[in-house]
């Protein structure tokens, strides 16, 4: 890439952004000064192995000023996320902390869960890496202190009391069974529970319980001996570390033999409750401070941010300028998304170090895991076996689904850089139809009305001619070099049918113009690879297909209604856009479509209820 002229780019903070031939965007970065950031990239020398992948890919370069770092901040990892580029350092499960979340405004708050923190007031406790582990810590808080699990809308149409309340574990307050002053009480225990003061709260309540028992209200007293016994359970798996050390997290790096490798532990009032791990092929300690700052402003897009966060180094003025910049810039993001002080430090003491140490022994062993599944190294094979002329960053891969030619469907599915961008996944209501040839011939049209960015490669589920339709579909449009397209087709068996049987590794992958199959080696990582993109779109597309069917039973039965016909069926679906969102709603909302009253409001509630039963 040719150098830019320094006078036209902005010397204020702001974003740059590289992209390829193709246009796509590669890499964004933030800068304090963005015409001196840019310019490092065109040194001679001293640019990491990254920066010249990277550079020798680039063809543009454009650039987004903002008035402040911290727009700065907020924008790059906005476009971080939102386009994943492939030189970036890119958080792929980054909806995969589970948080809880206890609105104090409600005047009976419920602990829920939620992906996501939100400047609402409520307060949020996490993260967890394990869907189990946190809906396991949800059910003994439940247990140990009885709260009401129905949302706001349940609780306000509630008519009786649910089976919770009879089961001694919810306090009904949707029948004024338990005064607001009493829930707060309840409301306070779990919120000292999932603050980590569970010392605290276990000898309140142990005084409590002797003191009820020496009253004689030994009821009251075994009640508080299982809420005893509930927290106890609750807390007995952590492992304290530094006693009064409060809310933190910690963060070490470890250098594999083919990349970079980030572990973090999540230390609650002194204790160590979870831990998670990342890898990057292809990175070095040369790239530690970007990886570092890139993390921290990913994850914490998504996580609730402690007061404190340990990071294994603060590099000098001398050897990063703009880090002091840049991190007090996070600093004041995190502190707003918490509502008090968040701080990135340096280890200060042994017991600091000893964290961080921790963090590092996670970050090795989930290296060494990943060294033998180098995914980069499995895209540049596949570059060279199917003849591609560019990196395989991006492939899409494309499976039609029907039952003897109704409700047909293409689902698509993506992979970034090797794994699953699901929110990039897209399902295509096609004409029905038992001819996939045809069906694939009119999906590859629509594909191209939907637009860029478009895939290094088209995978397509089928065999030669699945492959020959896509690529007619293509030449017709005009479009024919666009980009590079490949078939899975199922190995054959004795008798020449496709071998569906389970274990079976041995498929075929087909180029147009070419007769005969590739020679891929059976159980080899690229197509072991290969087949795990096909299956996922067939489960994509069969679940799609599936859908379809559920909705079109149900609205044929919502038109055997009297004065529910075609036309009502598809408003109802615009508006609630699923069956369970259907169920739920209340007659309000119902009425509020056209051509439905309180009658057949009414009508339709009782149906719904009548159909969900069955």
């Amino acid at each position: 890439m040719k150098r830019p002229d320094p006078s036209e780019i902005p010397l204020s903070p702001g974003v740059y952004i590289y992209k390829d031939a193709k246009g796509r965007i590669i890499y964004v970065g933030k800068a304090r000064i963005l015409r001196r950031r840019v310019l490092s990239y065109f040194r001679p020398n001293g640019l990491s192995p990254k920066t010249v992948a990277l550079m020798n890919r680039a063809e543009s370069i454009e650039y987004i000023a903002t008035n402040t770092e911290k727009e700065a901040l907020l924008l790059e990892g906005s476009l971080i996320k939102k386009h994943r580029p492939h030189y970036n350092i890119v958080l792929r499960d980054d909806k995969n902390y589970f948080l809880f979340r206890l609105n104090l405004k409600d005047d009976f708050p419920r602990l829920e869960f939620t992906r996501r923190v939100k400047k609402d007031g409520a307060k949020y406790f996490g993260p967890f890496t394990s869907a189990l582990a946190a809906r396991e810590t949800w059910k003994l808080a439940h247990r140990a202190f009885a709260l009401r699990r129905c949302a706001n809308r349940a609780m306000k149409n509630r008519v009786r009391p649910c089976l919770y309340y009879h089961m001694g574990q919810c306090p009904a307050p949707c029948m004024g069974e338990i005064s607001k002053s009493e829930y707060r009480k309840t409301v306070q225990k779990v919120n000292d529970l999932l603050s980590g003061k569970s010392g605290e709260l276990l000898k309140g309540m142990t005084d409590a319980m002797n003191e009820a028992s020496e009253n004689l209200e030994f009821e009251k007293a075994a009640l508080l001996r299982d809420q005893i016994k509930a927290v106890e359970r609750t807390v007995e798996k952590q492992a304290a570390i530094i006693p009064g050390a409060g809310d933190l997290d910690a963060i070490g790096l470890y250098q594999g033999e083919k990349g970079l490798s980030l572990g973090i532990v999540f230390v609650r009032n002194g204790a160590v409750g979870d831990g998670r791990a990342f890898y990057w092929p292809g990175l070095g300690f040369e790239d530690s401070r970007e990886v570092v700052m890139s993390f921290l402003n990913q994850f914490y897009g998504v996580a609730a941010p402690p007061p404190r966060i340990i990071v294994p180094w603060q590099p000098s003025d001398e050897d990063d300028p703009d880090y002091e910049d840049d991190k007090k810039a996070l600093e004041q993001i995190f502190s707003e998304k918490r509502g008090g002080s968040v701080k990135i430090l340096a280890p200060r003491d042994d017991a600091d170090n000893r964290l961080v140490d921790l963090a590092q022994a996670n970050a090795r062993e989930h290296a060494k895991r990943r060294s033998g599944q180098d995914i980069n190294a499995i895209l540049e094979k596949l570059e060279s076996i199917l003849q591609l002329k560019e990196f395989p960053a991006r492939i899409e891969c494309a499976d039609v689904s029907h039952i003897s030619g109704t409700q047909t469907r293409v689902g698509m599915v993506v992979y970034e850089d090797g794994a699953p961008d699901k929110s990039a996944y897209r399902l295509y209501s096609m004409p029905d139809s038992s001819d996939d040839y045809g069906t694939l011939y009119l999906w590859i049209g629509r594909r191209l009305e939907s637009g860029p960015p478009w895939p290094d490669l088209l995978l397509i589920d089928g065999g030669r001619g699945q492959l020959a339709s896509v690529e007619k579909g293509l030449r017709d449009n005009g479009k024919a070099e666009l980009f590079p397209i490949a078939s899975i087709a199922k190995a054959r068996d004795e008798a020449g049918r496709a071998d569906r049987r389970a274990g079976n590794i041995s498929d075929r992958i087909f180029l147009p113009g070419r007769s005969n199959p590739l020679p891929l080696k059976p159980g080899s990582p690229e197509l072991l690879f290969l087949q795990q993109i096909r299956d996922a779109a067939h489960r994509f597309s069969i679940e799609g297909h599936r859908k379809a069917r559920r909705s079109a039973a149900f609205s044929s039965e919502l038109m055997r209604l009297p004065g529910i016909g075609t036309a009502t069926a598809r408003l109802l679906w615009d508006k609630f856009g699923d069956i369970d969102s259907m169920r739920k709603a209340t007659l309000e909302e119902l009425m509020t479509i056209p051509g439905i009253g309180k009658a057949k409001g009414a009508m339709i509630i009782e149906k719904l209820r009548s159909m969900a039963k069955e």
